[in-house]
């Protein structure tokens, strides 16, 4: 077996630092947080479509400091935590969305300019698992981002979903599946 890399045994640092909560320094169990799951749950909100992942995931973590002192289950009960957090935000981002009013769509056939705009161009470029997960129902993208973007095991996406662990594991297989389906037809139509 091979030796293990530098970044292991940092994380394997922050993981021992984390498990003995009590008595510990809030501002260092949340720096150790932080440095473990801000990049994740930036991840997980852009996957699910979230206006600025940025400002929310600042948010998250906001909301996450006040509660350090009453957290159990160690870095894993911390990831729970923001996760559970990060759901909620994402949640109330479409809430917010539904409520406001709708705007008159674009019309290119209004559009003197002959050359392209900015936003084609922005837009032609983007992608990523967004993109990825287009065109797949909403529980399937939910339990996608949650599984893979966001890292969460079988039982921390349970909950955050409010869903059985045979629930979530046959979402994530028909998620799965569907998301192989639209790939290969996505391929087969760009190459045709």
């Amino acid at each position: 077996m091979e030796e293990p890399l530098v970044l292991d045994t940092l994380a394997q640092a922050e993981t021992e630092e984390f498990e003995n909560t009590a008595g510990a320094d809030p501002a260092v169990l949340f720096a150790a947080a932080y440095r473990s799951f801000a990049g994740p749950v930036q991840g997980y909100l852009k996957a699910r479509g979230v206006d600025d992942p940025e400002a929310v995931t600042q948010d998250v973590f906001l909301a996450f400091y006040p509660r350090i002192e009453s957290l159990t289950g160690g870095l894993q009960g911390a990831k729970s935590l923001i996760f559970s957090i990060a759901h909620a935000r994402m949640v109330d981002h479409y809430r917010r969305l539904e409520r406001r009013p709708h705007l008159t769509p674009y019309d290119p056939h209004d559009d003197a300019r002959t050359s392209p705009s900015a936003e084609e161009g922005a837009v032609g470029i983007t992608g990523g698992a967004a993109a990825m997960l287009e065109g797949l129902a909403d529980e399937h993208q939910e339990v996608l981002a949650l599984r893979i973007v966001a890292d969460l095991s079988i039982e921390q996406v349970a909950a955050i979903m409010g869903k059985s662990t045979g629930a979530i594991k046959q979402l994530q297989r028909r998620a799965l599946q569907n998301l192989k389906a639209q790939t290969l037809k996505r391929n087969q139509a760009n190459h045709e």
